[in-house]
């Protein structure tokens, strides 16, 4: 197995990533287990953060990015501890693991006839689309944001608001410095607030939403919004967006799903 110069940028959680290091010179892990079996034997590899299970591991993403912004490496893959056999088979992963360019990290080979029109599809092997309606937020706490779009917009000044939503479920991707910088290390920062007001049970409904925004986050030309850019600006402008919105804080169950099935009408 050739190793890649790839910086394997690691988010694990109860499953141990040691086989993950087969692949790469150079990598860091974070560490969000809660089985001391799996805590043990991560804590025995090198390059281990232990951090609070919050935010997926798309705020273990924003974390790296944050305190190595002016210092990224080249090509970061950003990777879940059990991607292999859960978004990917290790044949798919050995063929793309060290791509010098932009990857979906997912693969789906399932019988296209699975598929539900109008729900969710295939663009390629690796990219999935899903009707965006948000359905995943009433599975989970939510402080901010019900509504991907109103995330979306929040975000970004006058963005396209998808019918689907294009990504590689599970948030693993190939991703040059080049992408990441086309944001601000403030830009992360404030997401970051988004996805870890909470940890498990369940994550910030958010952060699926974000999970989503990945794509868009990495590729988009969207211009942003000024205050993204700055952490008092920012907050204050949430702190209005709250006042402005309060029934997201306090939508009824009924009242959600009414929301959510009037996106299907």
């Amino acid at each position: 197995m050739k190793k890649t110069d790839n910086f394997f940028l690691i988010s694990s959680y109860n499953c141990n990533p040691g086989y993950l290091l087969e692949y790469c010179n150079n990598y860091i892990i974070y560490d969000r287990s809660d089985i001391d079996s799996f805590k043990d034997d991560i804590s025995k590899l090198k390059n281990v953060v232990r951090v609070d299970n919050t935010g997926h591991s798309i705020s273990d993403y924003f974390k790296f990015f944050i305190e190595n912004y002016d210092t990224l490496p080249e090509y970061i893959v950003l990777l879940k501890s059990n991607i292999v056999g859960r978004h990917t088979t290790k044949e798919f992963f050995d063929r793309v693991y060290d791509n010098k360019y932009y990857t979906f990290l997912y693969e789906d080979n399932k019988n296209p006839i699975k598929y539900k029109k109008n729900v969710f599809f295939l663009h390629s092997e690796s990219e999935y689309l899903e009707y965006n309606n948000s359905w995943y937020v009433r599975y989970h706490p939510h402080r901010y944001f019900i509504d991907y779009n109103d995330l979306l917009k929040f975000i970004y000044k006058q963005p396209h608001l998808p019918n689907y939503c294009l990504f590689a479920p599970g948030g693993c991707y190939i991703v040059s410095k080049h992408q990441i910088k086309k944001n601000s290390k403030e830009f992360y920062q404030n997401l970051n607030k988004l996805i870890t007001y909470t940890i498990l049970p369940k994550f910030p409904s958010e952060a699926h939403q974000i999970e989503r925004m990945l794509h868009t986050i990495f590729s988009c030309n969207y211009e942003v919004n000024e205050y993204m850019n700055d952490s008092n600006s920012f907050d204050n402008e949430l702190e209005s967006f709250i006042i402005r919105k309060p029934p997201y804080l306090k939508m009824g169950k009924i009242e959600f799903i009414k929301k959510i099935v009037s996106k299907f009408i």
